[in-house]
């Protein structure tokens, strides 16, 4: 499950130095994450992360926030909080996450201004 390694492709960036625009939780994001934290009492909140994968280059990956690390940049909505690492931001700046139903599946989707390309399932993007 590895991350990408930043400095290996982005040796000039400075995630300390950027100005962000941030990214936005809908209501429905927020409540679902806000639902998952009444269910485990040690959680915070949700981690978005990228990491290499698909076909594409990359993909976003979702997983449980028990701590909040130093350079965590923590968006919230509705009770609900979405911790993404200072370093994953050069991917997801700017990036909208909701919580959609379809028939019978539910699944958080991103809609991200960075994205230039996608695989043909939809699982992977490039930037």
């Amino acid at each position: 499950m590895g991350y990408f390694d930043m400095s290996t492709n982005v040796s000039s960036f400075d995630p300390n130095a950027q100005e962000w625009q941030g990214l936005i939780l809908t209501p429905a994001a927020g409540q679902q994450i806000f639902s998952l934290l009444k269910l485990d009492s040690e959680l915070l909140g949700v981690r978005l992360a990228v990491k290499k994968s698909g076909c594409a280059g990359f993909a976003y990956d979702l997983s449980m926030a028990h701590q909040q690390l130093a350079d965590d940049l923590v968006f919230a909505q509705d009770g609900g909080k979405l911790f993404v690492a200072r370093e994953m931001m050069i991917y997801v700046d700017g990036t909208t996450v909701d919580y959609v139903s379809v028939g019978l599946n539910s699944m958080f989707t991103y809609t991200n201004p960075k994205a230039q390309d996608a695989c043909g399932c939809g699982e992977s993007f490039s930037v």
